[in-house]
């Protein structure tokens, strides 16, 4: 496997010029792989955005050069499973990864290396544990949006919301900022509120009676909403 392997350093991202790419590459790309192979591991979109926001997390604590982030990734992936109860099985996050790093190899088999690279993710995964102070549960903006969907769904000319494709973009756009860390810096129902008016403004919809308001509707959504 070409990435983590033994709980050693993984391979070094570089750019055009041959130098080591710049860390919000790096973590860009390694939250590229999560999201491809939470989704080979058939995970939930829930599960796939608390990895994220735990890999995201380690190295807001952490140094980039002082871990493979790879490894953290698998770790992730591996510990979203169980706080989002979703569990999954170790040898099939290695068997998706090999996968990932070697598309036309073979399945790895149940040698010392395999085993080596197992204990590594579970060792990864205790010492992310320690590093986040067991903080790993996080309120995501999926349940924010979905509410606001069906309510601009409601409130839209019918035939608007159907020749436009708000819907998808804005789930999309959601799924997309799970690649670097805003997940941690903004609030859940803000981030929902930012995707849907982003995916409002490319297709030019316009909300009902927002010159009227007092308030623009993005501004009513942050305020009001609250969802168990």
């Amino acid at each position: 496997m070409e990435g983590p392997e033994g709980g050693g350093r993984g391979p070094v991202a570089r750019g055009p010029d041959g130098r080591p790419a710049p860390e919000a590459r790096v973590h860009f790309r390694v939250a590229r792989f999560i999201m491809e192979a939470g989704v080979k591991l058939g995970m939930r979109s829930i599960p796939i955005a608390t990895a994220c926001t735990i890999y995201h997390k380690f190295f807001c604590e952490t140094s980039l050069d002082a871990y493979d982030p790879y490894l953290i990734a698998m770790s992730s992936i591996y510990l979203a499973g169980k706080v989002e109860e979703q569990h999954l099985r170790t040898r099939d996050i290695i068997n998706v990864s090999n996968r990932y790093f070697n598309p036309s190899g073979e399945p790895l088999e149940l040698d010392s290396r395999f085993w080596e690279l197992r204990d590594s993710v579970v060792q990864c995964e205790l010492l992310m544990l320690r590093v986040l102070r067991f903080q790993v549960s996080f309120q995501h903006p999926h349940k924010y949006l979905l509410h606001y969907l069906v309510s601009l769904k409601n409130w839209l000319n019918r035939h608007s919301w159907q020749r436009t494709p708000v819907a998808v973009t804005a789930w999309a756009l959601l799924r997309d900022s799970y690649h670097g860390g805003l997940c941690l810096r903004f609030q859940a129902q803000h981030i929902a509120v930012a995707v849907l008016y982003l995916a409002l403004q490319v297709y030019g919809v316009e909300v009902p009676a927002e010159v009227e308001a007092e308030k623009p509707w993005w501004q009513i959504y942050t305020m009001d909403t609250e969802i168990p």
